[in-house]
């Protein structure tokens, strides 16, 4: 057992709750399939290393281990899986710090799942930071956060507006109003709209080892695709790794 968890916040792929905002430009079942690849690449790159790996899932009522075996087999043994808890994002993050350390890790990595093409070195980076640092937080370039990390359960969550483009100034400001150190690493993307989508698509044509599951089922998906990007975004050519999104 490490003495670092490593939780990706999910939720079970329902048809209608999952990634509604792309879902309303390349629909409901497209999104699910999506999210699926999502999960695949996160599971196979984080299972068994660096870090333990747990599943902070919602709705509660579903079985999310046996649903994460179904395609990535070979990870369900080195996975936990636990139901989030709490009426809001910021009293789930906080509950899932509680339980970690309840459990007596010593680290606790959270991540979103909208970032399949987080890597293993990032992970990496966040637990030596908290040799130094109270709290670790990995930008998002829209202005929230796709990685945070505490050795303790610090409430840097409570009054903070979740889903809006001020959270990681707010949860910086919280943290140093309680006297707690921040350290910041690389940002990232989350892919939550066509925009985003467009430019993964181009990420994964350029290196697709940063989620290969995603990367090969919008290959296997690409005229369907086509039809989305072109329609929506007529500048952008999914096929040309050079192009500006």
């Amino acid at each position: 057992m490490s003495d670092t968890a490593l939780v990706v916040m999910a939720r079970y792929p329902e048809a209608g709750k999952t990634k509604t905002r792309l879902a309303c430009t390349i629909g409901h079942d497209e999104a699910g399939g999506l999210y699926r690849a999502f999960l695949s690449d996160l599971a196979q790159r984080f299972a068994g290393q660096p870090c333990d790996m747990h599943w902070a899932y919602t709705p509660a009522g579903v079985d999310y281990h046996a649903f994460i075996a179904t395609f990535a087999p070979a990870c369900a043994q080195h996975m936990r899986c636990f139901p989030q808890q709490g009426a809001d994002l910021g009293a789930r993050l906080l509950n899932v710090f509680k339980w970690t350390h309840e459990r007596r890790f010593e680290r606790t990595i959270v991540t979103s799942s909208d970032s399949p093409q987080i890597s293993r070195e990032i992970v990496i980076r966040a637990r030596e930071a908290l040799d130094e640092a109270d709290v670790v937080l990995g930008p998002a370039e829209d202005g929230g956060y796709y990685l945070i990390a505490m050795r303790k359960p610090y409430d840097v969550f409570s009054s903070v507006p979740m889903s809006t483009s001020v959270v990681m100034q707010r949860t910086v400001e919280l943290a140093e109003c309680q006297g707690l150190s921040v350290r910041l690493l690389e940002p990232l993307f989350d892919i939550d709209e066509l925009p985003d989508l467009l430019r993964l698509a181009q990420l994964l044509e350029a290196d697709r080892a940063l989620a290969p599951v995603t990367a090969a089922y919008l290959a296997t998906r690409r005229n369907l695709y086509d039809n989305y990007l072109y329609s929506h975004a007529p500048a952008f050519d999914l096929h040309r790794a050079d192009q500006p999104v």
